[in-house]
C-alpha cells in the first residue's frame, strides 16, 4: 500500500490548531483523515456551528472519514455518553441530519469507535450487545439507503468472537469496511495480544469471508509512541502498518496531545498517550513527519532501509554517537577507510543527516552499523555499545537558540544523556575508551574579556590574550545550552577519575567542512556559503566582527585519533581544540570572501546580538600540541574555498534538482 491517513481528533473551538496542523498534514501526501464527529458536542451548546465549520474546513484538501461515536448524556440510558441511547432509532436520526448537511465532504461513515472499551461504549449496561446491535442495524441500514457508505468501528484491542457476533448478528452485511485497531510496540504487544498484522488481519479477513465476503479491512486506528524518544521506530512501524494486508491505514495520530489535555482516563493516566503524533505538541515534525513531507513514503521506505543494522559477529566496533552529523560522518569515515567496523549511533533528528548515513553505507557497505537511537533511551543506548572499542561522543543538540526555547529538551539530550551514554560504557566492564565533543561556550560570554575594534574585526585589548583562551580559563556557563554541556564535561571527566573510564574531552572552537548541514543556529560558515549559493540574504547578528577561529574539518578528526591513540596517559583531561590565532577571522571577513569563492555577493541583514554569543574567542591550543603533536594543518581561505567548491555540488545543486524532479 503506498496510501495512508491520519486520525486526529479535533475538539470544539479548536480553530488555531486545525489551522496550524492541516497544510502541515496535507504536505505529507496522506490520503485520507478520520476525525471523530461527537454525537454528544454536537447537541452541545455550539456543537453544531462547530462542524459547520469543522467539517468543510477538514475536508478542503483531503477525503474526510467521521467517525460518529458519543451518545449525548440527555439521550442515553445511562446519563453518559458511553451510554446507548434511549431511543435507538436516533442514532440513525444523526446520521441522516449529519449526511444532510455535511454528506458533499465525504463518503464514508465510521459507526462508534471501539465498541469494546468501556470509555467509548459501556457493555456492561449492554452485556450481550443486543442494544448497539440494533442501534448500528439502523443507522448502517439507513446510511447505505442513502449512497454513503457505512464502516464498523474497530475494537481494541481486536476481538474475534466479538466481530463474529456482529456477523451473526448482520452488522456485517451492511458494512463497506470493518475497523481494525492494533498499537503493536506500545500497548498490544505489552498486553501479550500482540501476534503480527498478517495472523490478526487474517483471522479478521477470514470471520468477514463468513459473513460479508466484499467488506474491505481497514486498519481505522494503528500507532507508536515515542516516549522513549524512538523516532526511528515509530517510523518503522508506520511502514510495516502500511505493509499490512489491508485496503486502508490510518495512522494515530498526527500531532502529539497537547500536555494539558486529559485523555479518557485522566491527566497524564499513562505517558504513552501523549506522544503517539508524527509532530510534537508544540509541531516540531518528527522523523516520520519529516520523512513524508521531504519524499513520501519513498523517502521513508528509504530511511527505514537504510537504518537496519548490519550484523556485527563478534566485532569490537569503534561508536560514533551523532555519526550521521557533520563531524561524526568525517569521524566514521576515517575509521571505515581502515576497514574498521563502525557503529553509526544517531536519531536522524537534524534534518539531512540521513543523506550523510546513505553516503557512509553506500561508500562501506557492511562495515556500517546504523543505530536510530536516541541518547534518552538508556536501554537501547546499552544495546548499541555493549561491544565498542572506543566510543567518540558527538550526538547532542547544538544550537544556543534552541537551548533558550526548550531548556529542558537541551538538559536531557546533552546532560542527562552524555549520563546515560557513561553508564552503558561502565556496564560494559571493560576499558572502553570515550572521546566527548565539549565546545568552547563552556567559558562562557568572555564577558571579562576586554576587546576594541580594529577594522573588520575586534581583538584582545591586551597583548597576553591574543594568543587564546587556554584550559586554565574557569568555566562560567551563561546559556542553557552552555550550561548541560558544562555538565557534561564535567561528568566525562569525573568518570575517568571517579571510575577509572579512559576518558577524554575536547572543547571546539568553529568546526567547519564537507558534510555539514549549516544553519542560522548552528554552522554558520556553511550557512553563510549555502545562502549565498541559493541566493538567499544573510543576517548578522550584532557588528559582524566577531572573531572565531576556524578549524577544517579534517583537522578536528586528526585531533579526536590523536587523542584516542594516547588516550592512556590523557585520559582525565579536557584540551581546546580550534584553528588557533593563525586561522582566527570575523564574520565580516569570511562574508568578504563569498563573492571570490562564489561569484555572489549576498544581500547581509543586520539584527541584534544574541544572547550568550562572544565577540571574541580562539582557542589556544598549545596544551593539545604538547600532549599529542597536533596542529591545524588547514589555513581558513583554502578551507573556505574546499567547502564552497563542496557544497555548491553536493549541498544546492541536489536540492535544486531536487526540486526540479
Amino acid at each position: 500500500m503506498s496510501q495512508f491517513g491520519f486520525v486526529e481528533w479535533f475538539r470544539p473551538g479548536d480553530r488555531d490548531r486545525v489551522e496550524q496542523v492541516m497544510p502541515m498534514l496535507e504536505a505529507t501526501g496522506a490520503a485520507w483523515l478520520r476525525t471523530h464527529l461527537s454525537w454528544a458536542d454536537y447537541h452541545a451548546p455550539g456543537g453544531r456551528e462547530w462542524y459547520d465549520w469543522l467539517l468543510p474546513r477538514l475536508a478542503r484538501n483531503i477525503e474526510l472519514v467521521p467517525c460518529i461515536h458519543y451518545t449525548p448524556p440527555s439521550l442515553s440510558r445511562t446519563g453518559k455518553s458511553s451510554g446507548a441511547p434511549k431511543v435507538l432509532k436516533d442514532l440513525a436520526d444523526f446520521c441522516d441530519t449529519v449526511m444532510t448537511d455535511y454528506g458533499a465532504h465525504f463518503e464514508h461513515i465510521e459507526l462508534w469507535n471501539e465498541p469494546n472499551n468501556l470509555l467509548d461504549y459501556d457493555w456492561r449496561e449492554d452485556p450481550g450487545f443486543e442494544l448497539f446491535c440494533e442501534m448500528l442495524d439502523m443507522a448502517a441500514h439507513w446510511i447505505r439507503e442513502r449512497g454513503w457508505n457505512p464502516v464498523l468501528g474497530g475494537p481494541c484491542p481486536f476481538d474475534p468472537y466479538w466481530l463474529d457476533l456482529m456477523g451473526q448478528r448482520g452488522i456485517l452485511s451492511y458494512m463497506h469496511a470493518v475497523g481494525f485497531h492494533g498499537f503493536p510496540g506500545t500497548w498490544d504487544s505489552e498486553e501479550g495480544s500482540w501476534s503480527g498484522w498478517d495472523m490478526h488481519l487474517g483471522e479478521m479477513r477470514t470471520i468477514l469471508d463468513r459473513h460479508n465476503p466484499k467488506s474491505e479491512i481497514w486498519i481505522t486506528e494503528t500507532g507508536y509512541s515515542t516516549w522513549r524518544k524512538d523516532e526511528m521506530e515509530q517510523a518503522r512501524r508506520f511502514v510495516q502498518a502500511l505493509d499490512a494486508p489491508a485496503e486502508r491505514m490510518f495512522w494515530y495520530a498526527w500531532q502529539d496531545l497537547q500536555p494539558h489535555v486529559a485523555v479518557q482516563e485522566g491527566l497524564w493516566f499513562d505517558p504513552r498517550h501523549y506522544h503517539l503524533g508524527a509532530l510534537t505538541a508544540d509541531r516540531q515534525p518528527k522523523l516520520l513527519a519529516r520523512m513524508l513531507r521531504e519524499g513520501g513514503v519513498t523517502r521513508l521506505r528509504d530511511v527505514t532501509r537504510l537504518s537496519a543494522p548490519a550484523a556485527l559477529d563478534g566485532v569490537r566496533p569503534v561508536v560514533v554517537t551523532g555519526g550521521a552529523g557533520f563531524i561524526g560522518s568525517n569521524l566514521t569515515e576515517s575509521f571505515l577507510q581502515e576497514g574498521r567496523d563502525v557503529v553509526v549511533l544517531d536519531n536522524l533528528s537534524r534534518p539531512g543527516v540521513e543523506e550523510n548515513l546513505a553516503w557512509l553505507s553506500a561508500r562501506h557497505g557492511d562495515l556500517v552499523h546504523p543505530a536510530p537511537v536516541d541518547l534518552r533511551d538508556s536501554q537501547a543506548l546499552s544495546d548499541s555499545v555493549k561491544d565498542a572499542s572506543a566510543v567518540f561522543h558527538l550526538a547532542a543538540q547544538t544550537a544556543v537558540t534552541s537551548s533558550l526555547d526548550a531548556p529542558v529538551d537541551d538538559f536531557d539530550i546533552n546532560a542527562r544523556g552524555t549520563l546515560n551514554l557513561l553508564e552503558a560504557v561502565r556496564a560494559t566492564e571493560r576499558e572502553v575508551p570515550v572521546l566527548f565533543a565539549s565546545t568552547n561556550k563552556v567559558y562562557g560570554a568572555l564577558a571579562d574579556l576586554e576587546v576594541r575594534d580594529r577594522d573588520e574585526v575586534v581583538v584582545p585589548a591586551e597583548q597576553r590574550h591574543l594568543a587564546g583562551v587556554d584550559e586554565t580559563r574557569p568555566l562560567d556557563f551563561c546559556t542553557p545550552y552552555g550550561c548541560s554541556k558544562g555538565v557534561a564535561d564535567q561528568y566525562v571527566l569525573d568518570y575517568a577519575r571517579s571510575y577509572g573510564l579512559k576518558a577524554a574531552v575536547l572543547r571546539m572552537s568553529c568546526v567547519y567542512g564537507p558534510r555539514q548541514f549549516g544553519t542560522e543556529d548552528q554552522g554558520w560558515v556553511a550557512h553563510f556559503l549555502i545562502s549565498a549559493l541559493k541566493g538567499e540574504p544573510i543576517t548578522i547578528y550584532g557588528s559582524g566582527r566577531q572573531v572565531r577561529d576556524l578549524l577544517e574539518v579534517s583537522d578536528a578528526v586528526a585531533a579526536y585519533r590523536q587523542v584516542h591513540a594516547r588516550i592512556g596517559d590523557l585520559s582525565g583531561h579536557a584540551f581546546n581544540l580550534g584553528g588557533g590565532a593563525e586561522n582566527a577571522v570575523s564574520l565580516r571577513q569570511v562574508l568578504n570572501e563569498i563573492p571570490r569563492l562564489t561569484g555572489i555577493t549576498p544581500e547581509v541583514r543586520h539584527g541584534p546580538w544574541r544572547q550568550g554569543d562572544q565577540p571574541w574567542f580562539v582557542a589556544d591550543t598549545s596544551a593539545l600540541t604538547a600532549a599529542t603533536g597536533w596542529h591545524a594543518r588547514t589555513g581558513w581561505r583554502d578551507g573556505l574555498t574546499r567547502l564552497a567548491s563542496w557544497l555548491s555540488e553536493n549541498r544546492v545543486r541536489s536540492i535544486e534538482r531536487s526540486m526540479i524532479a
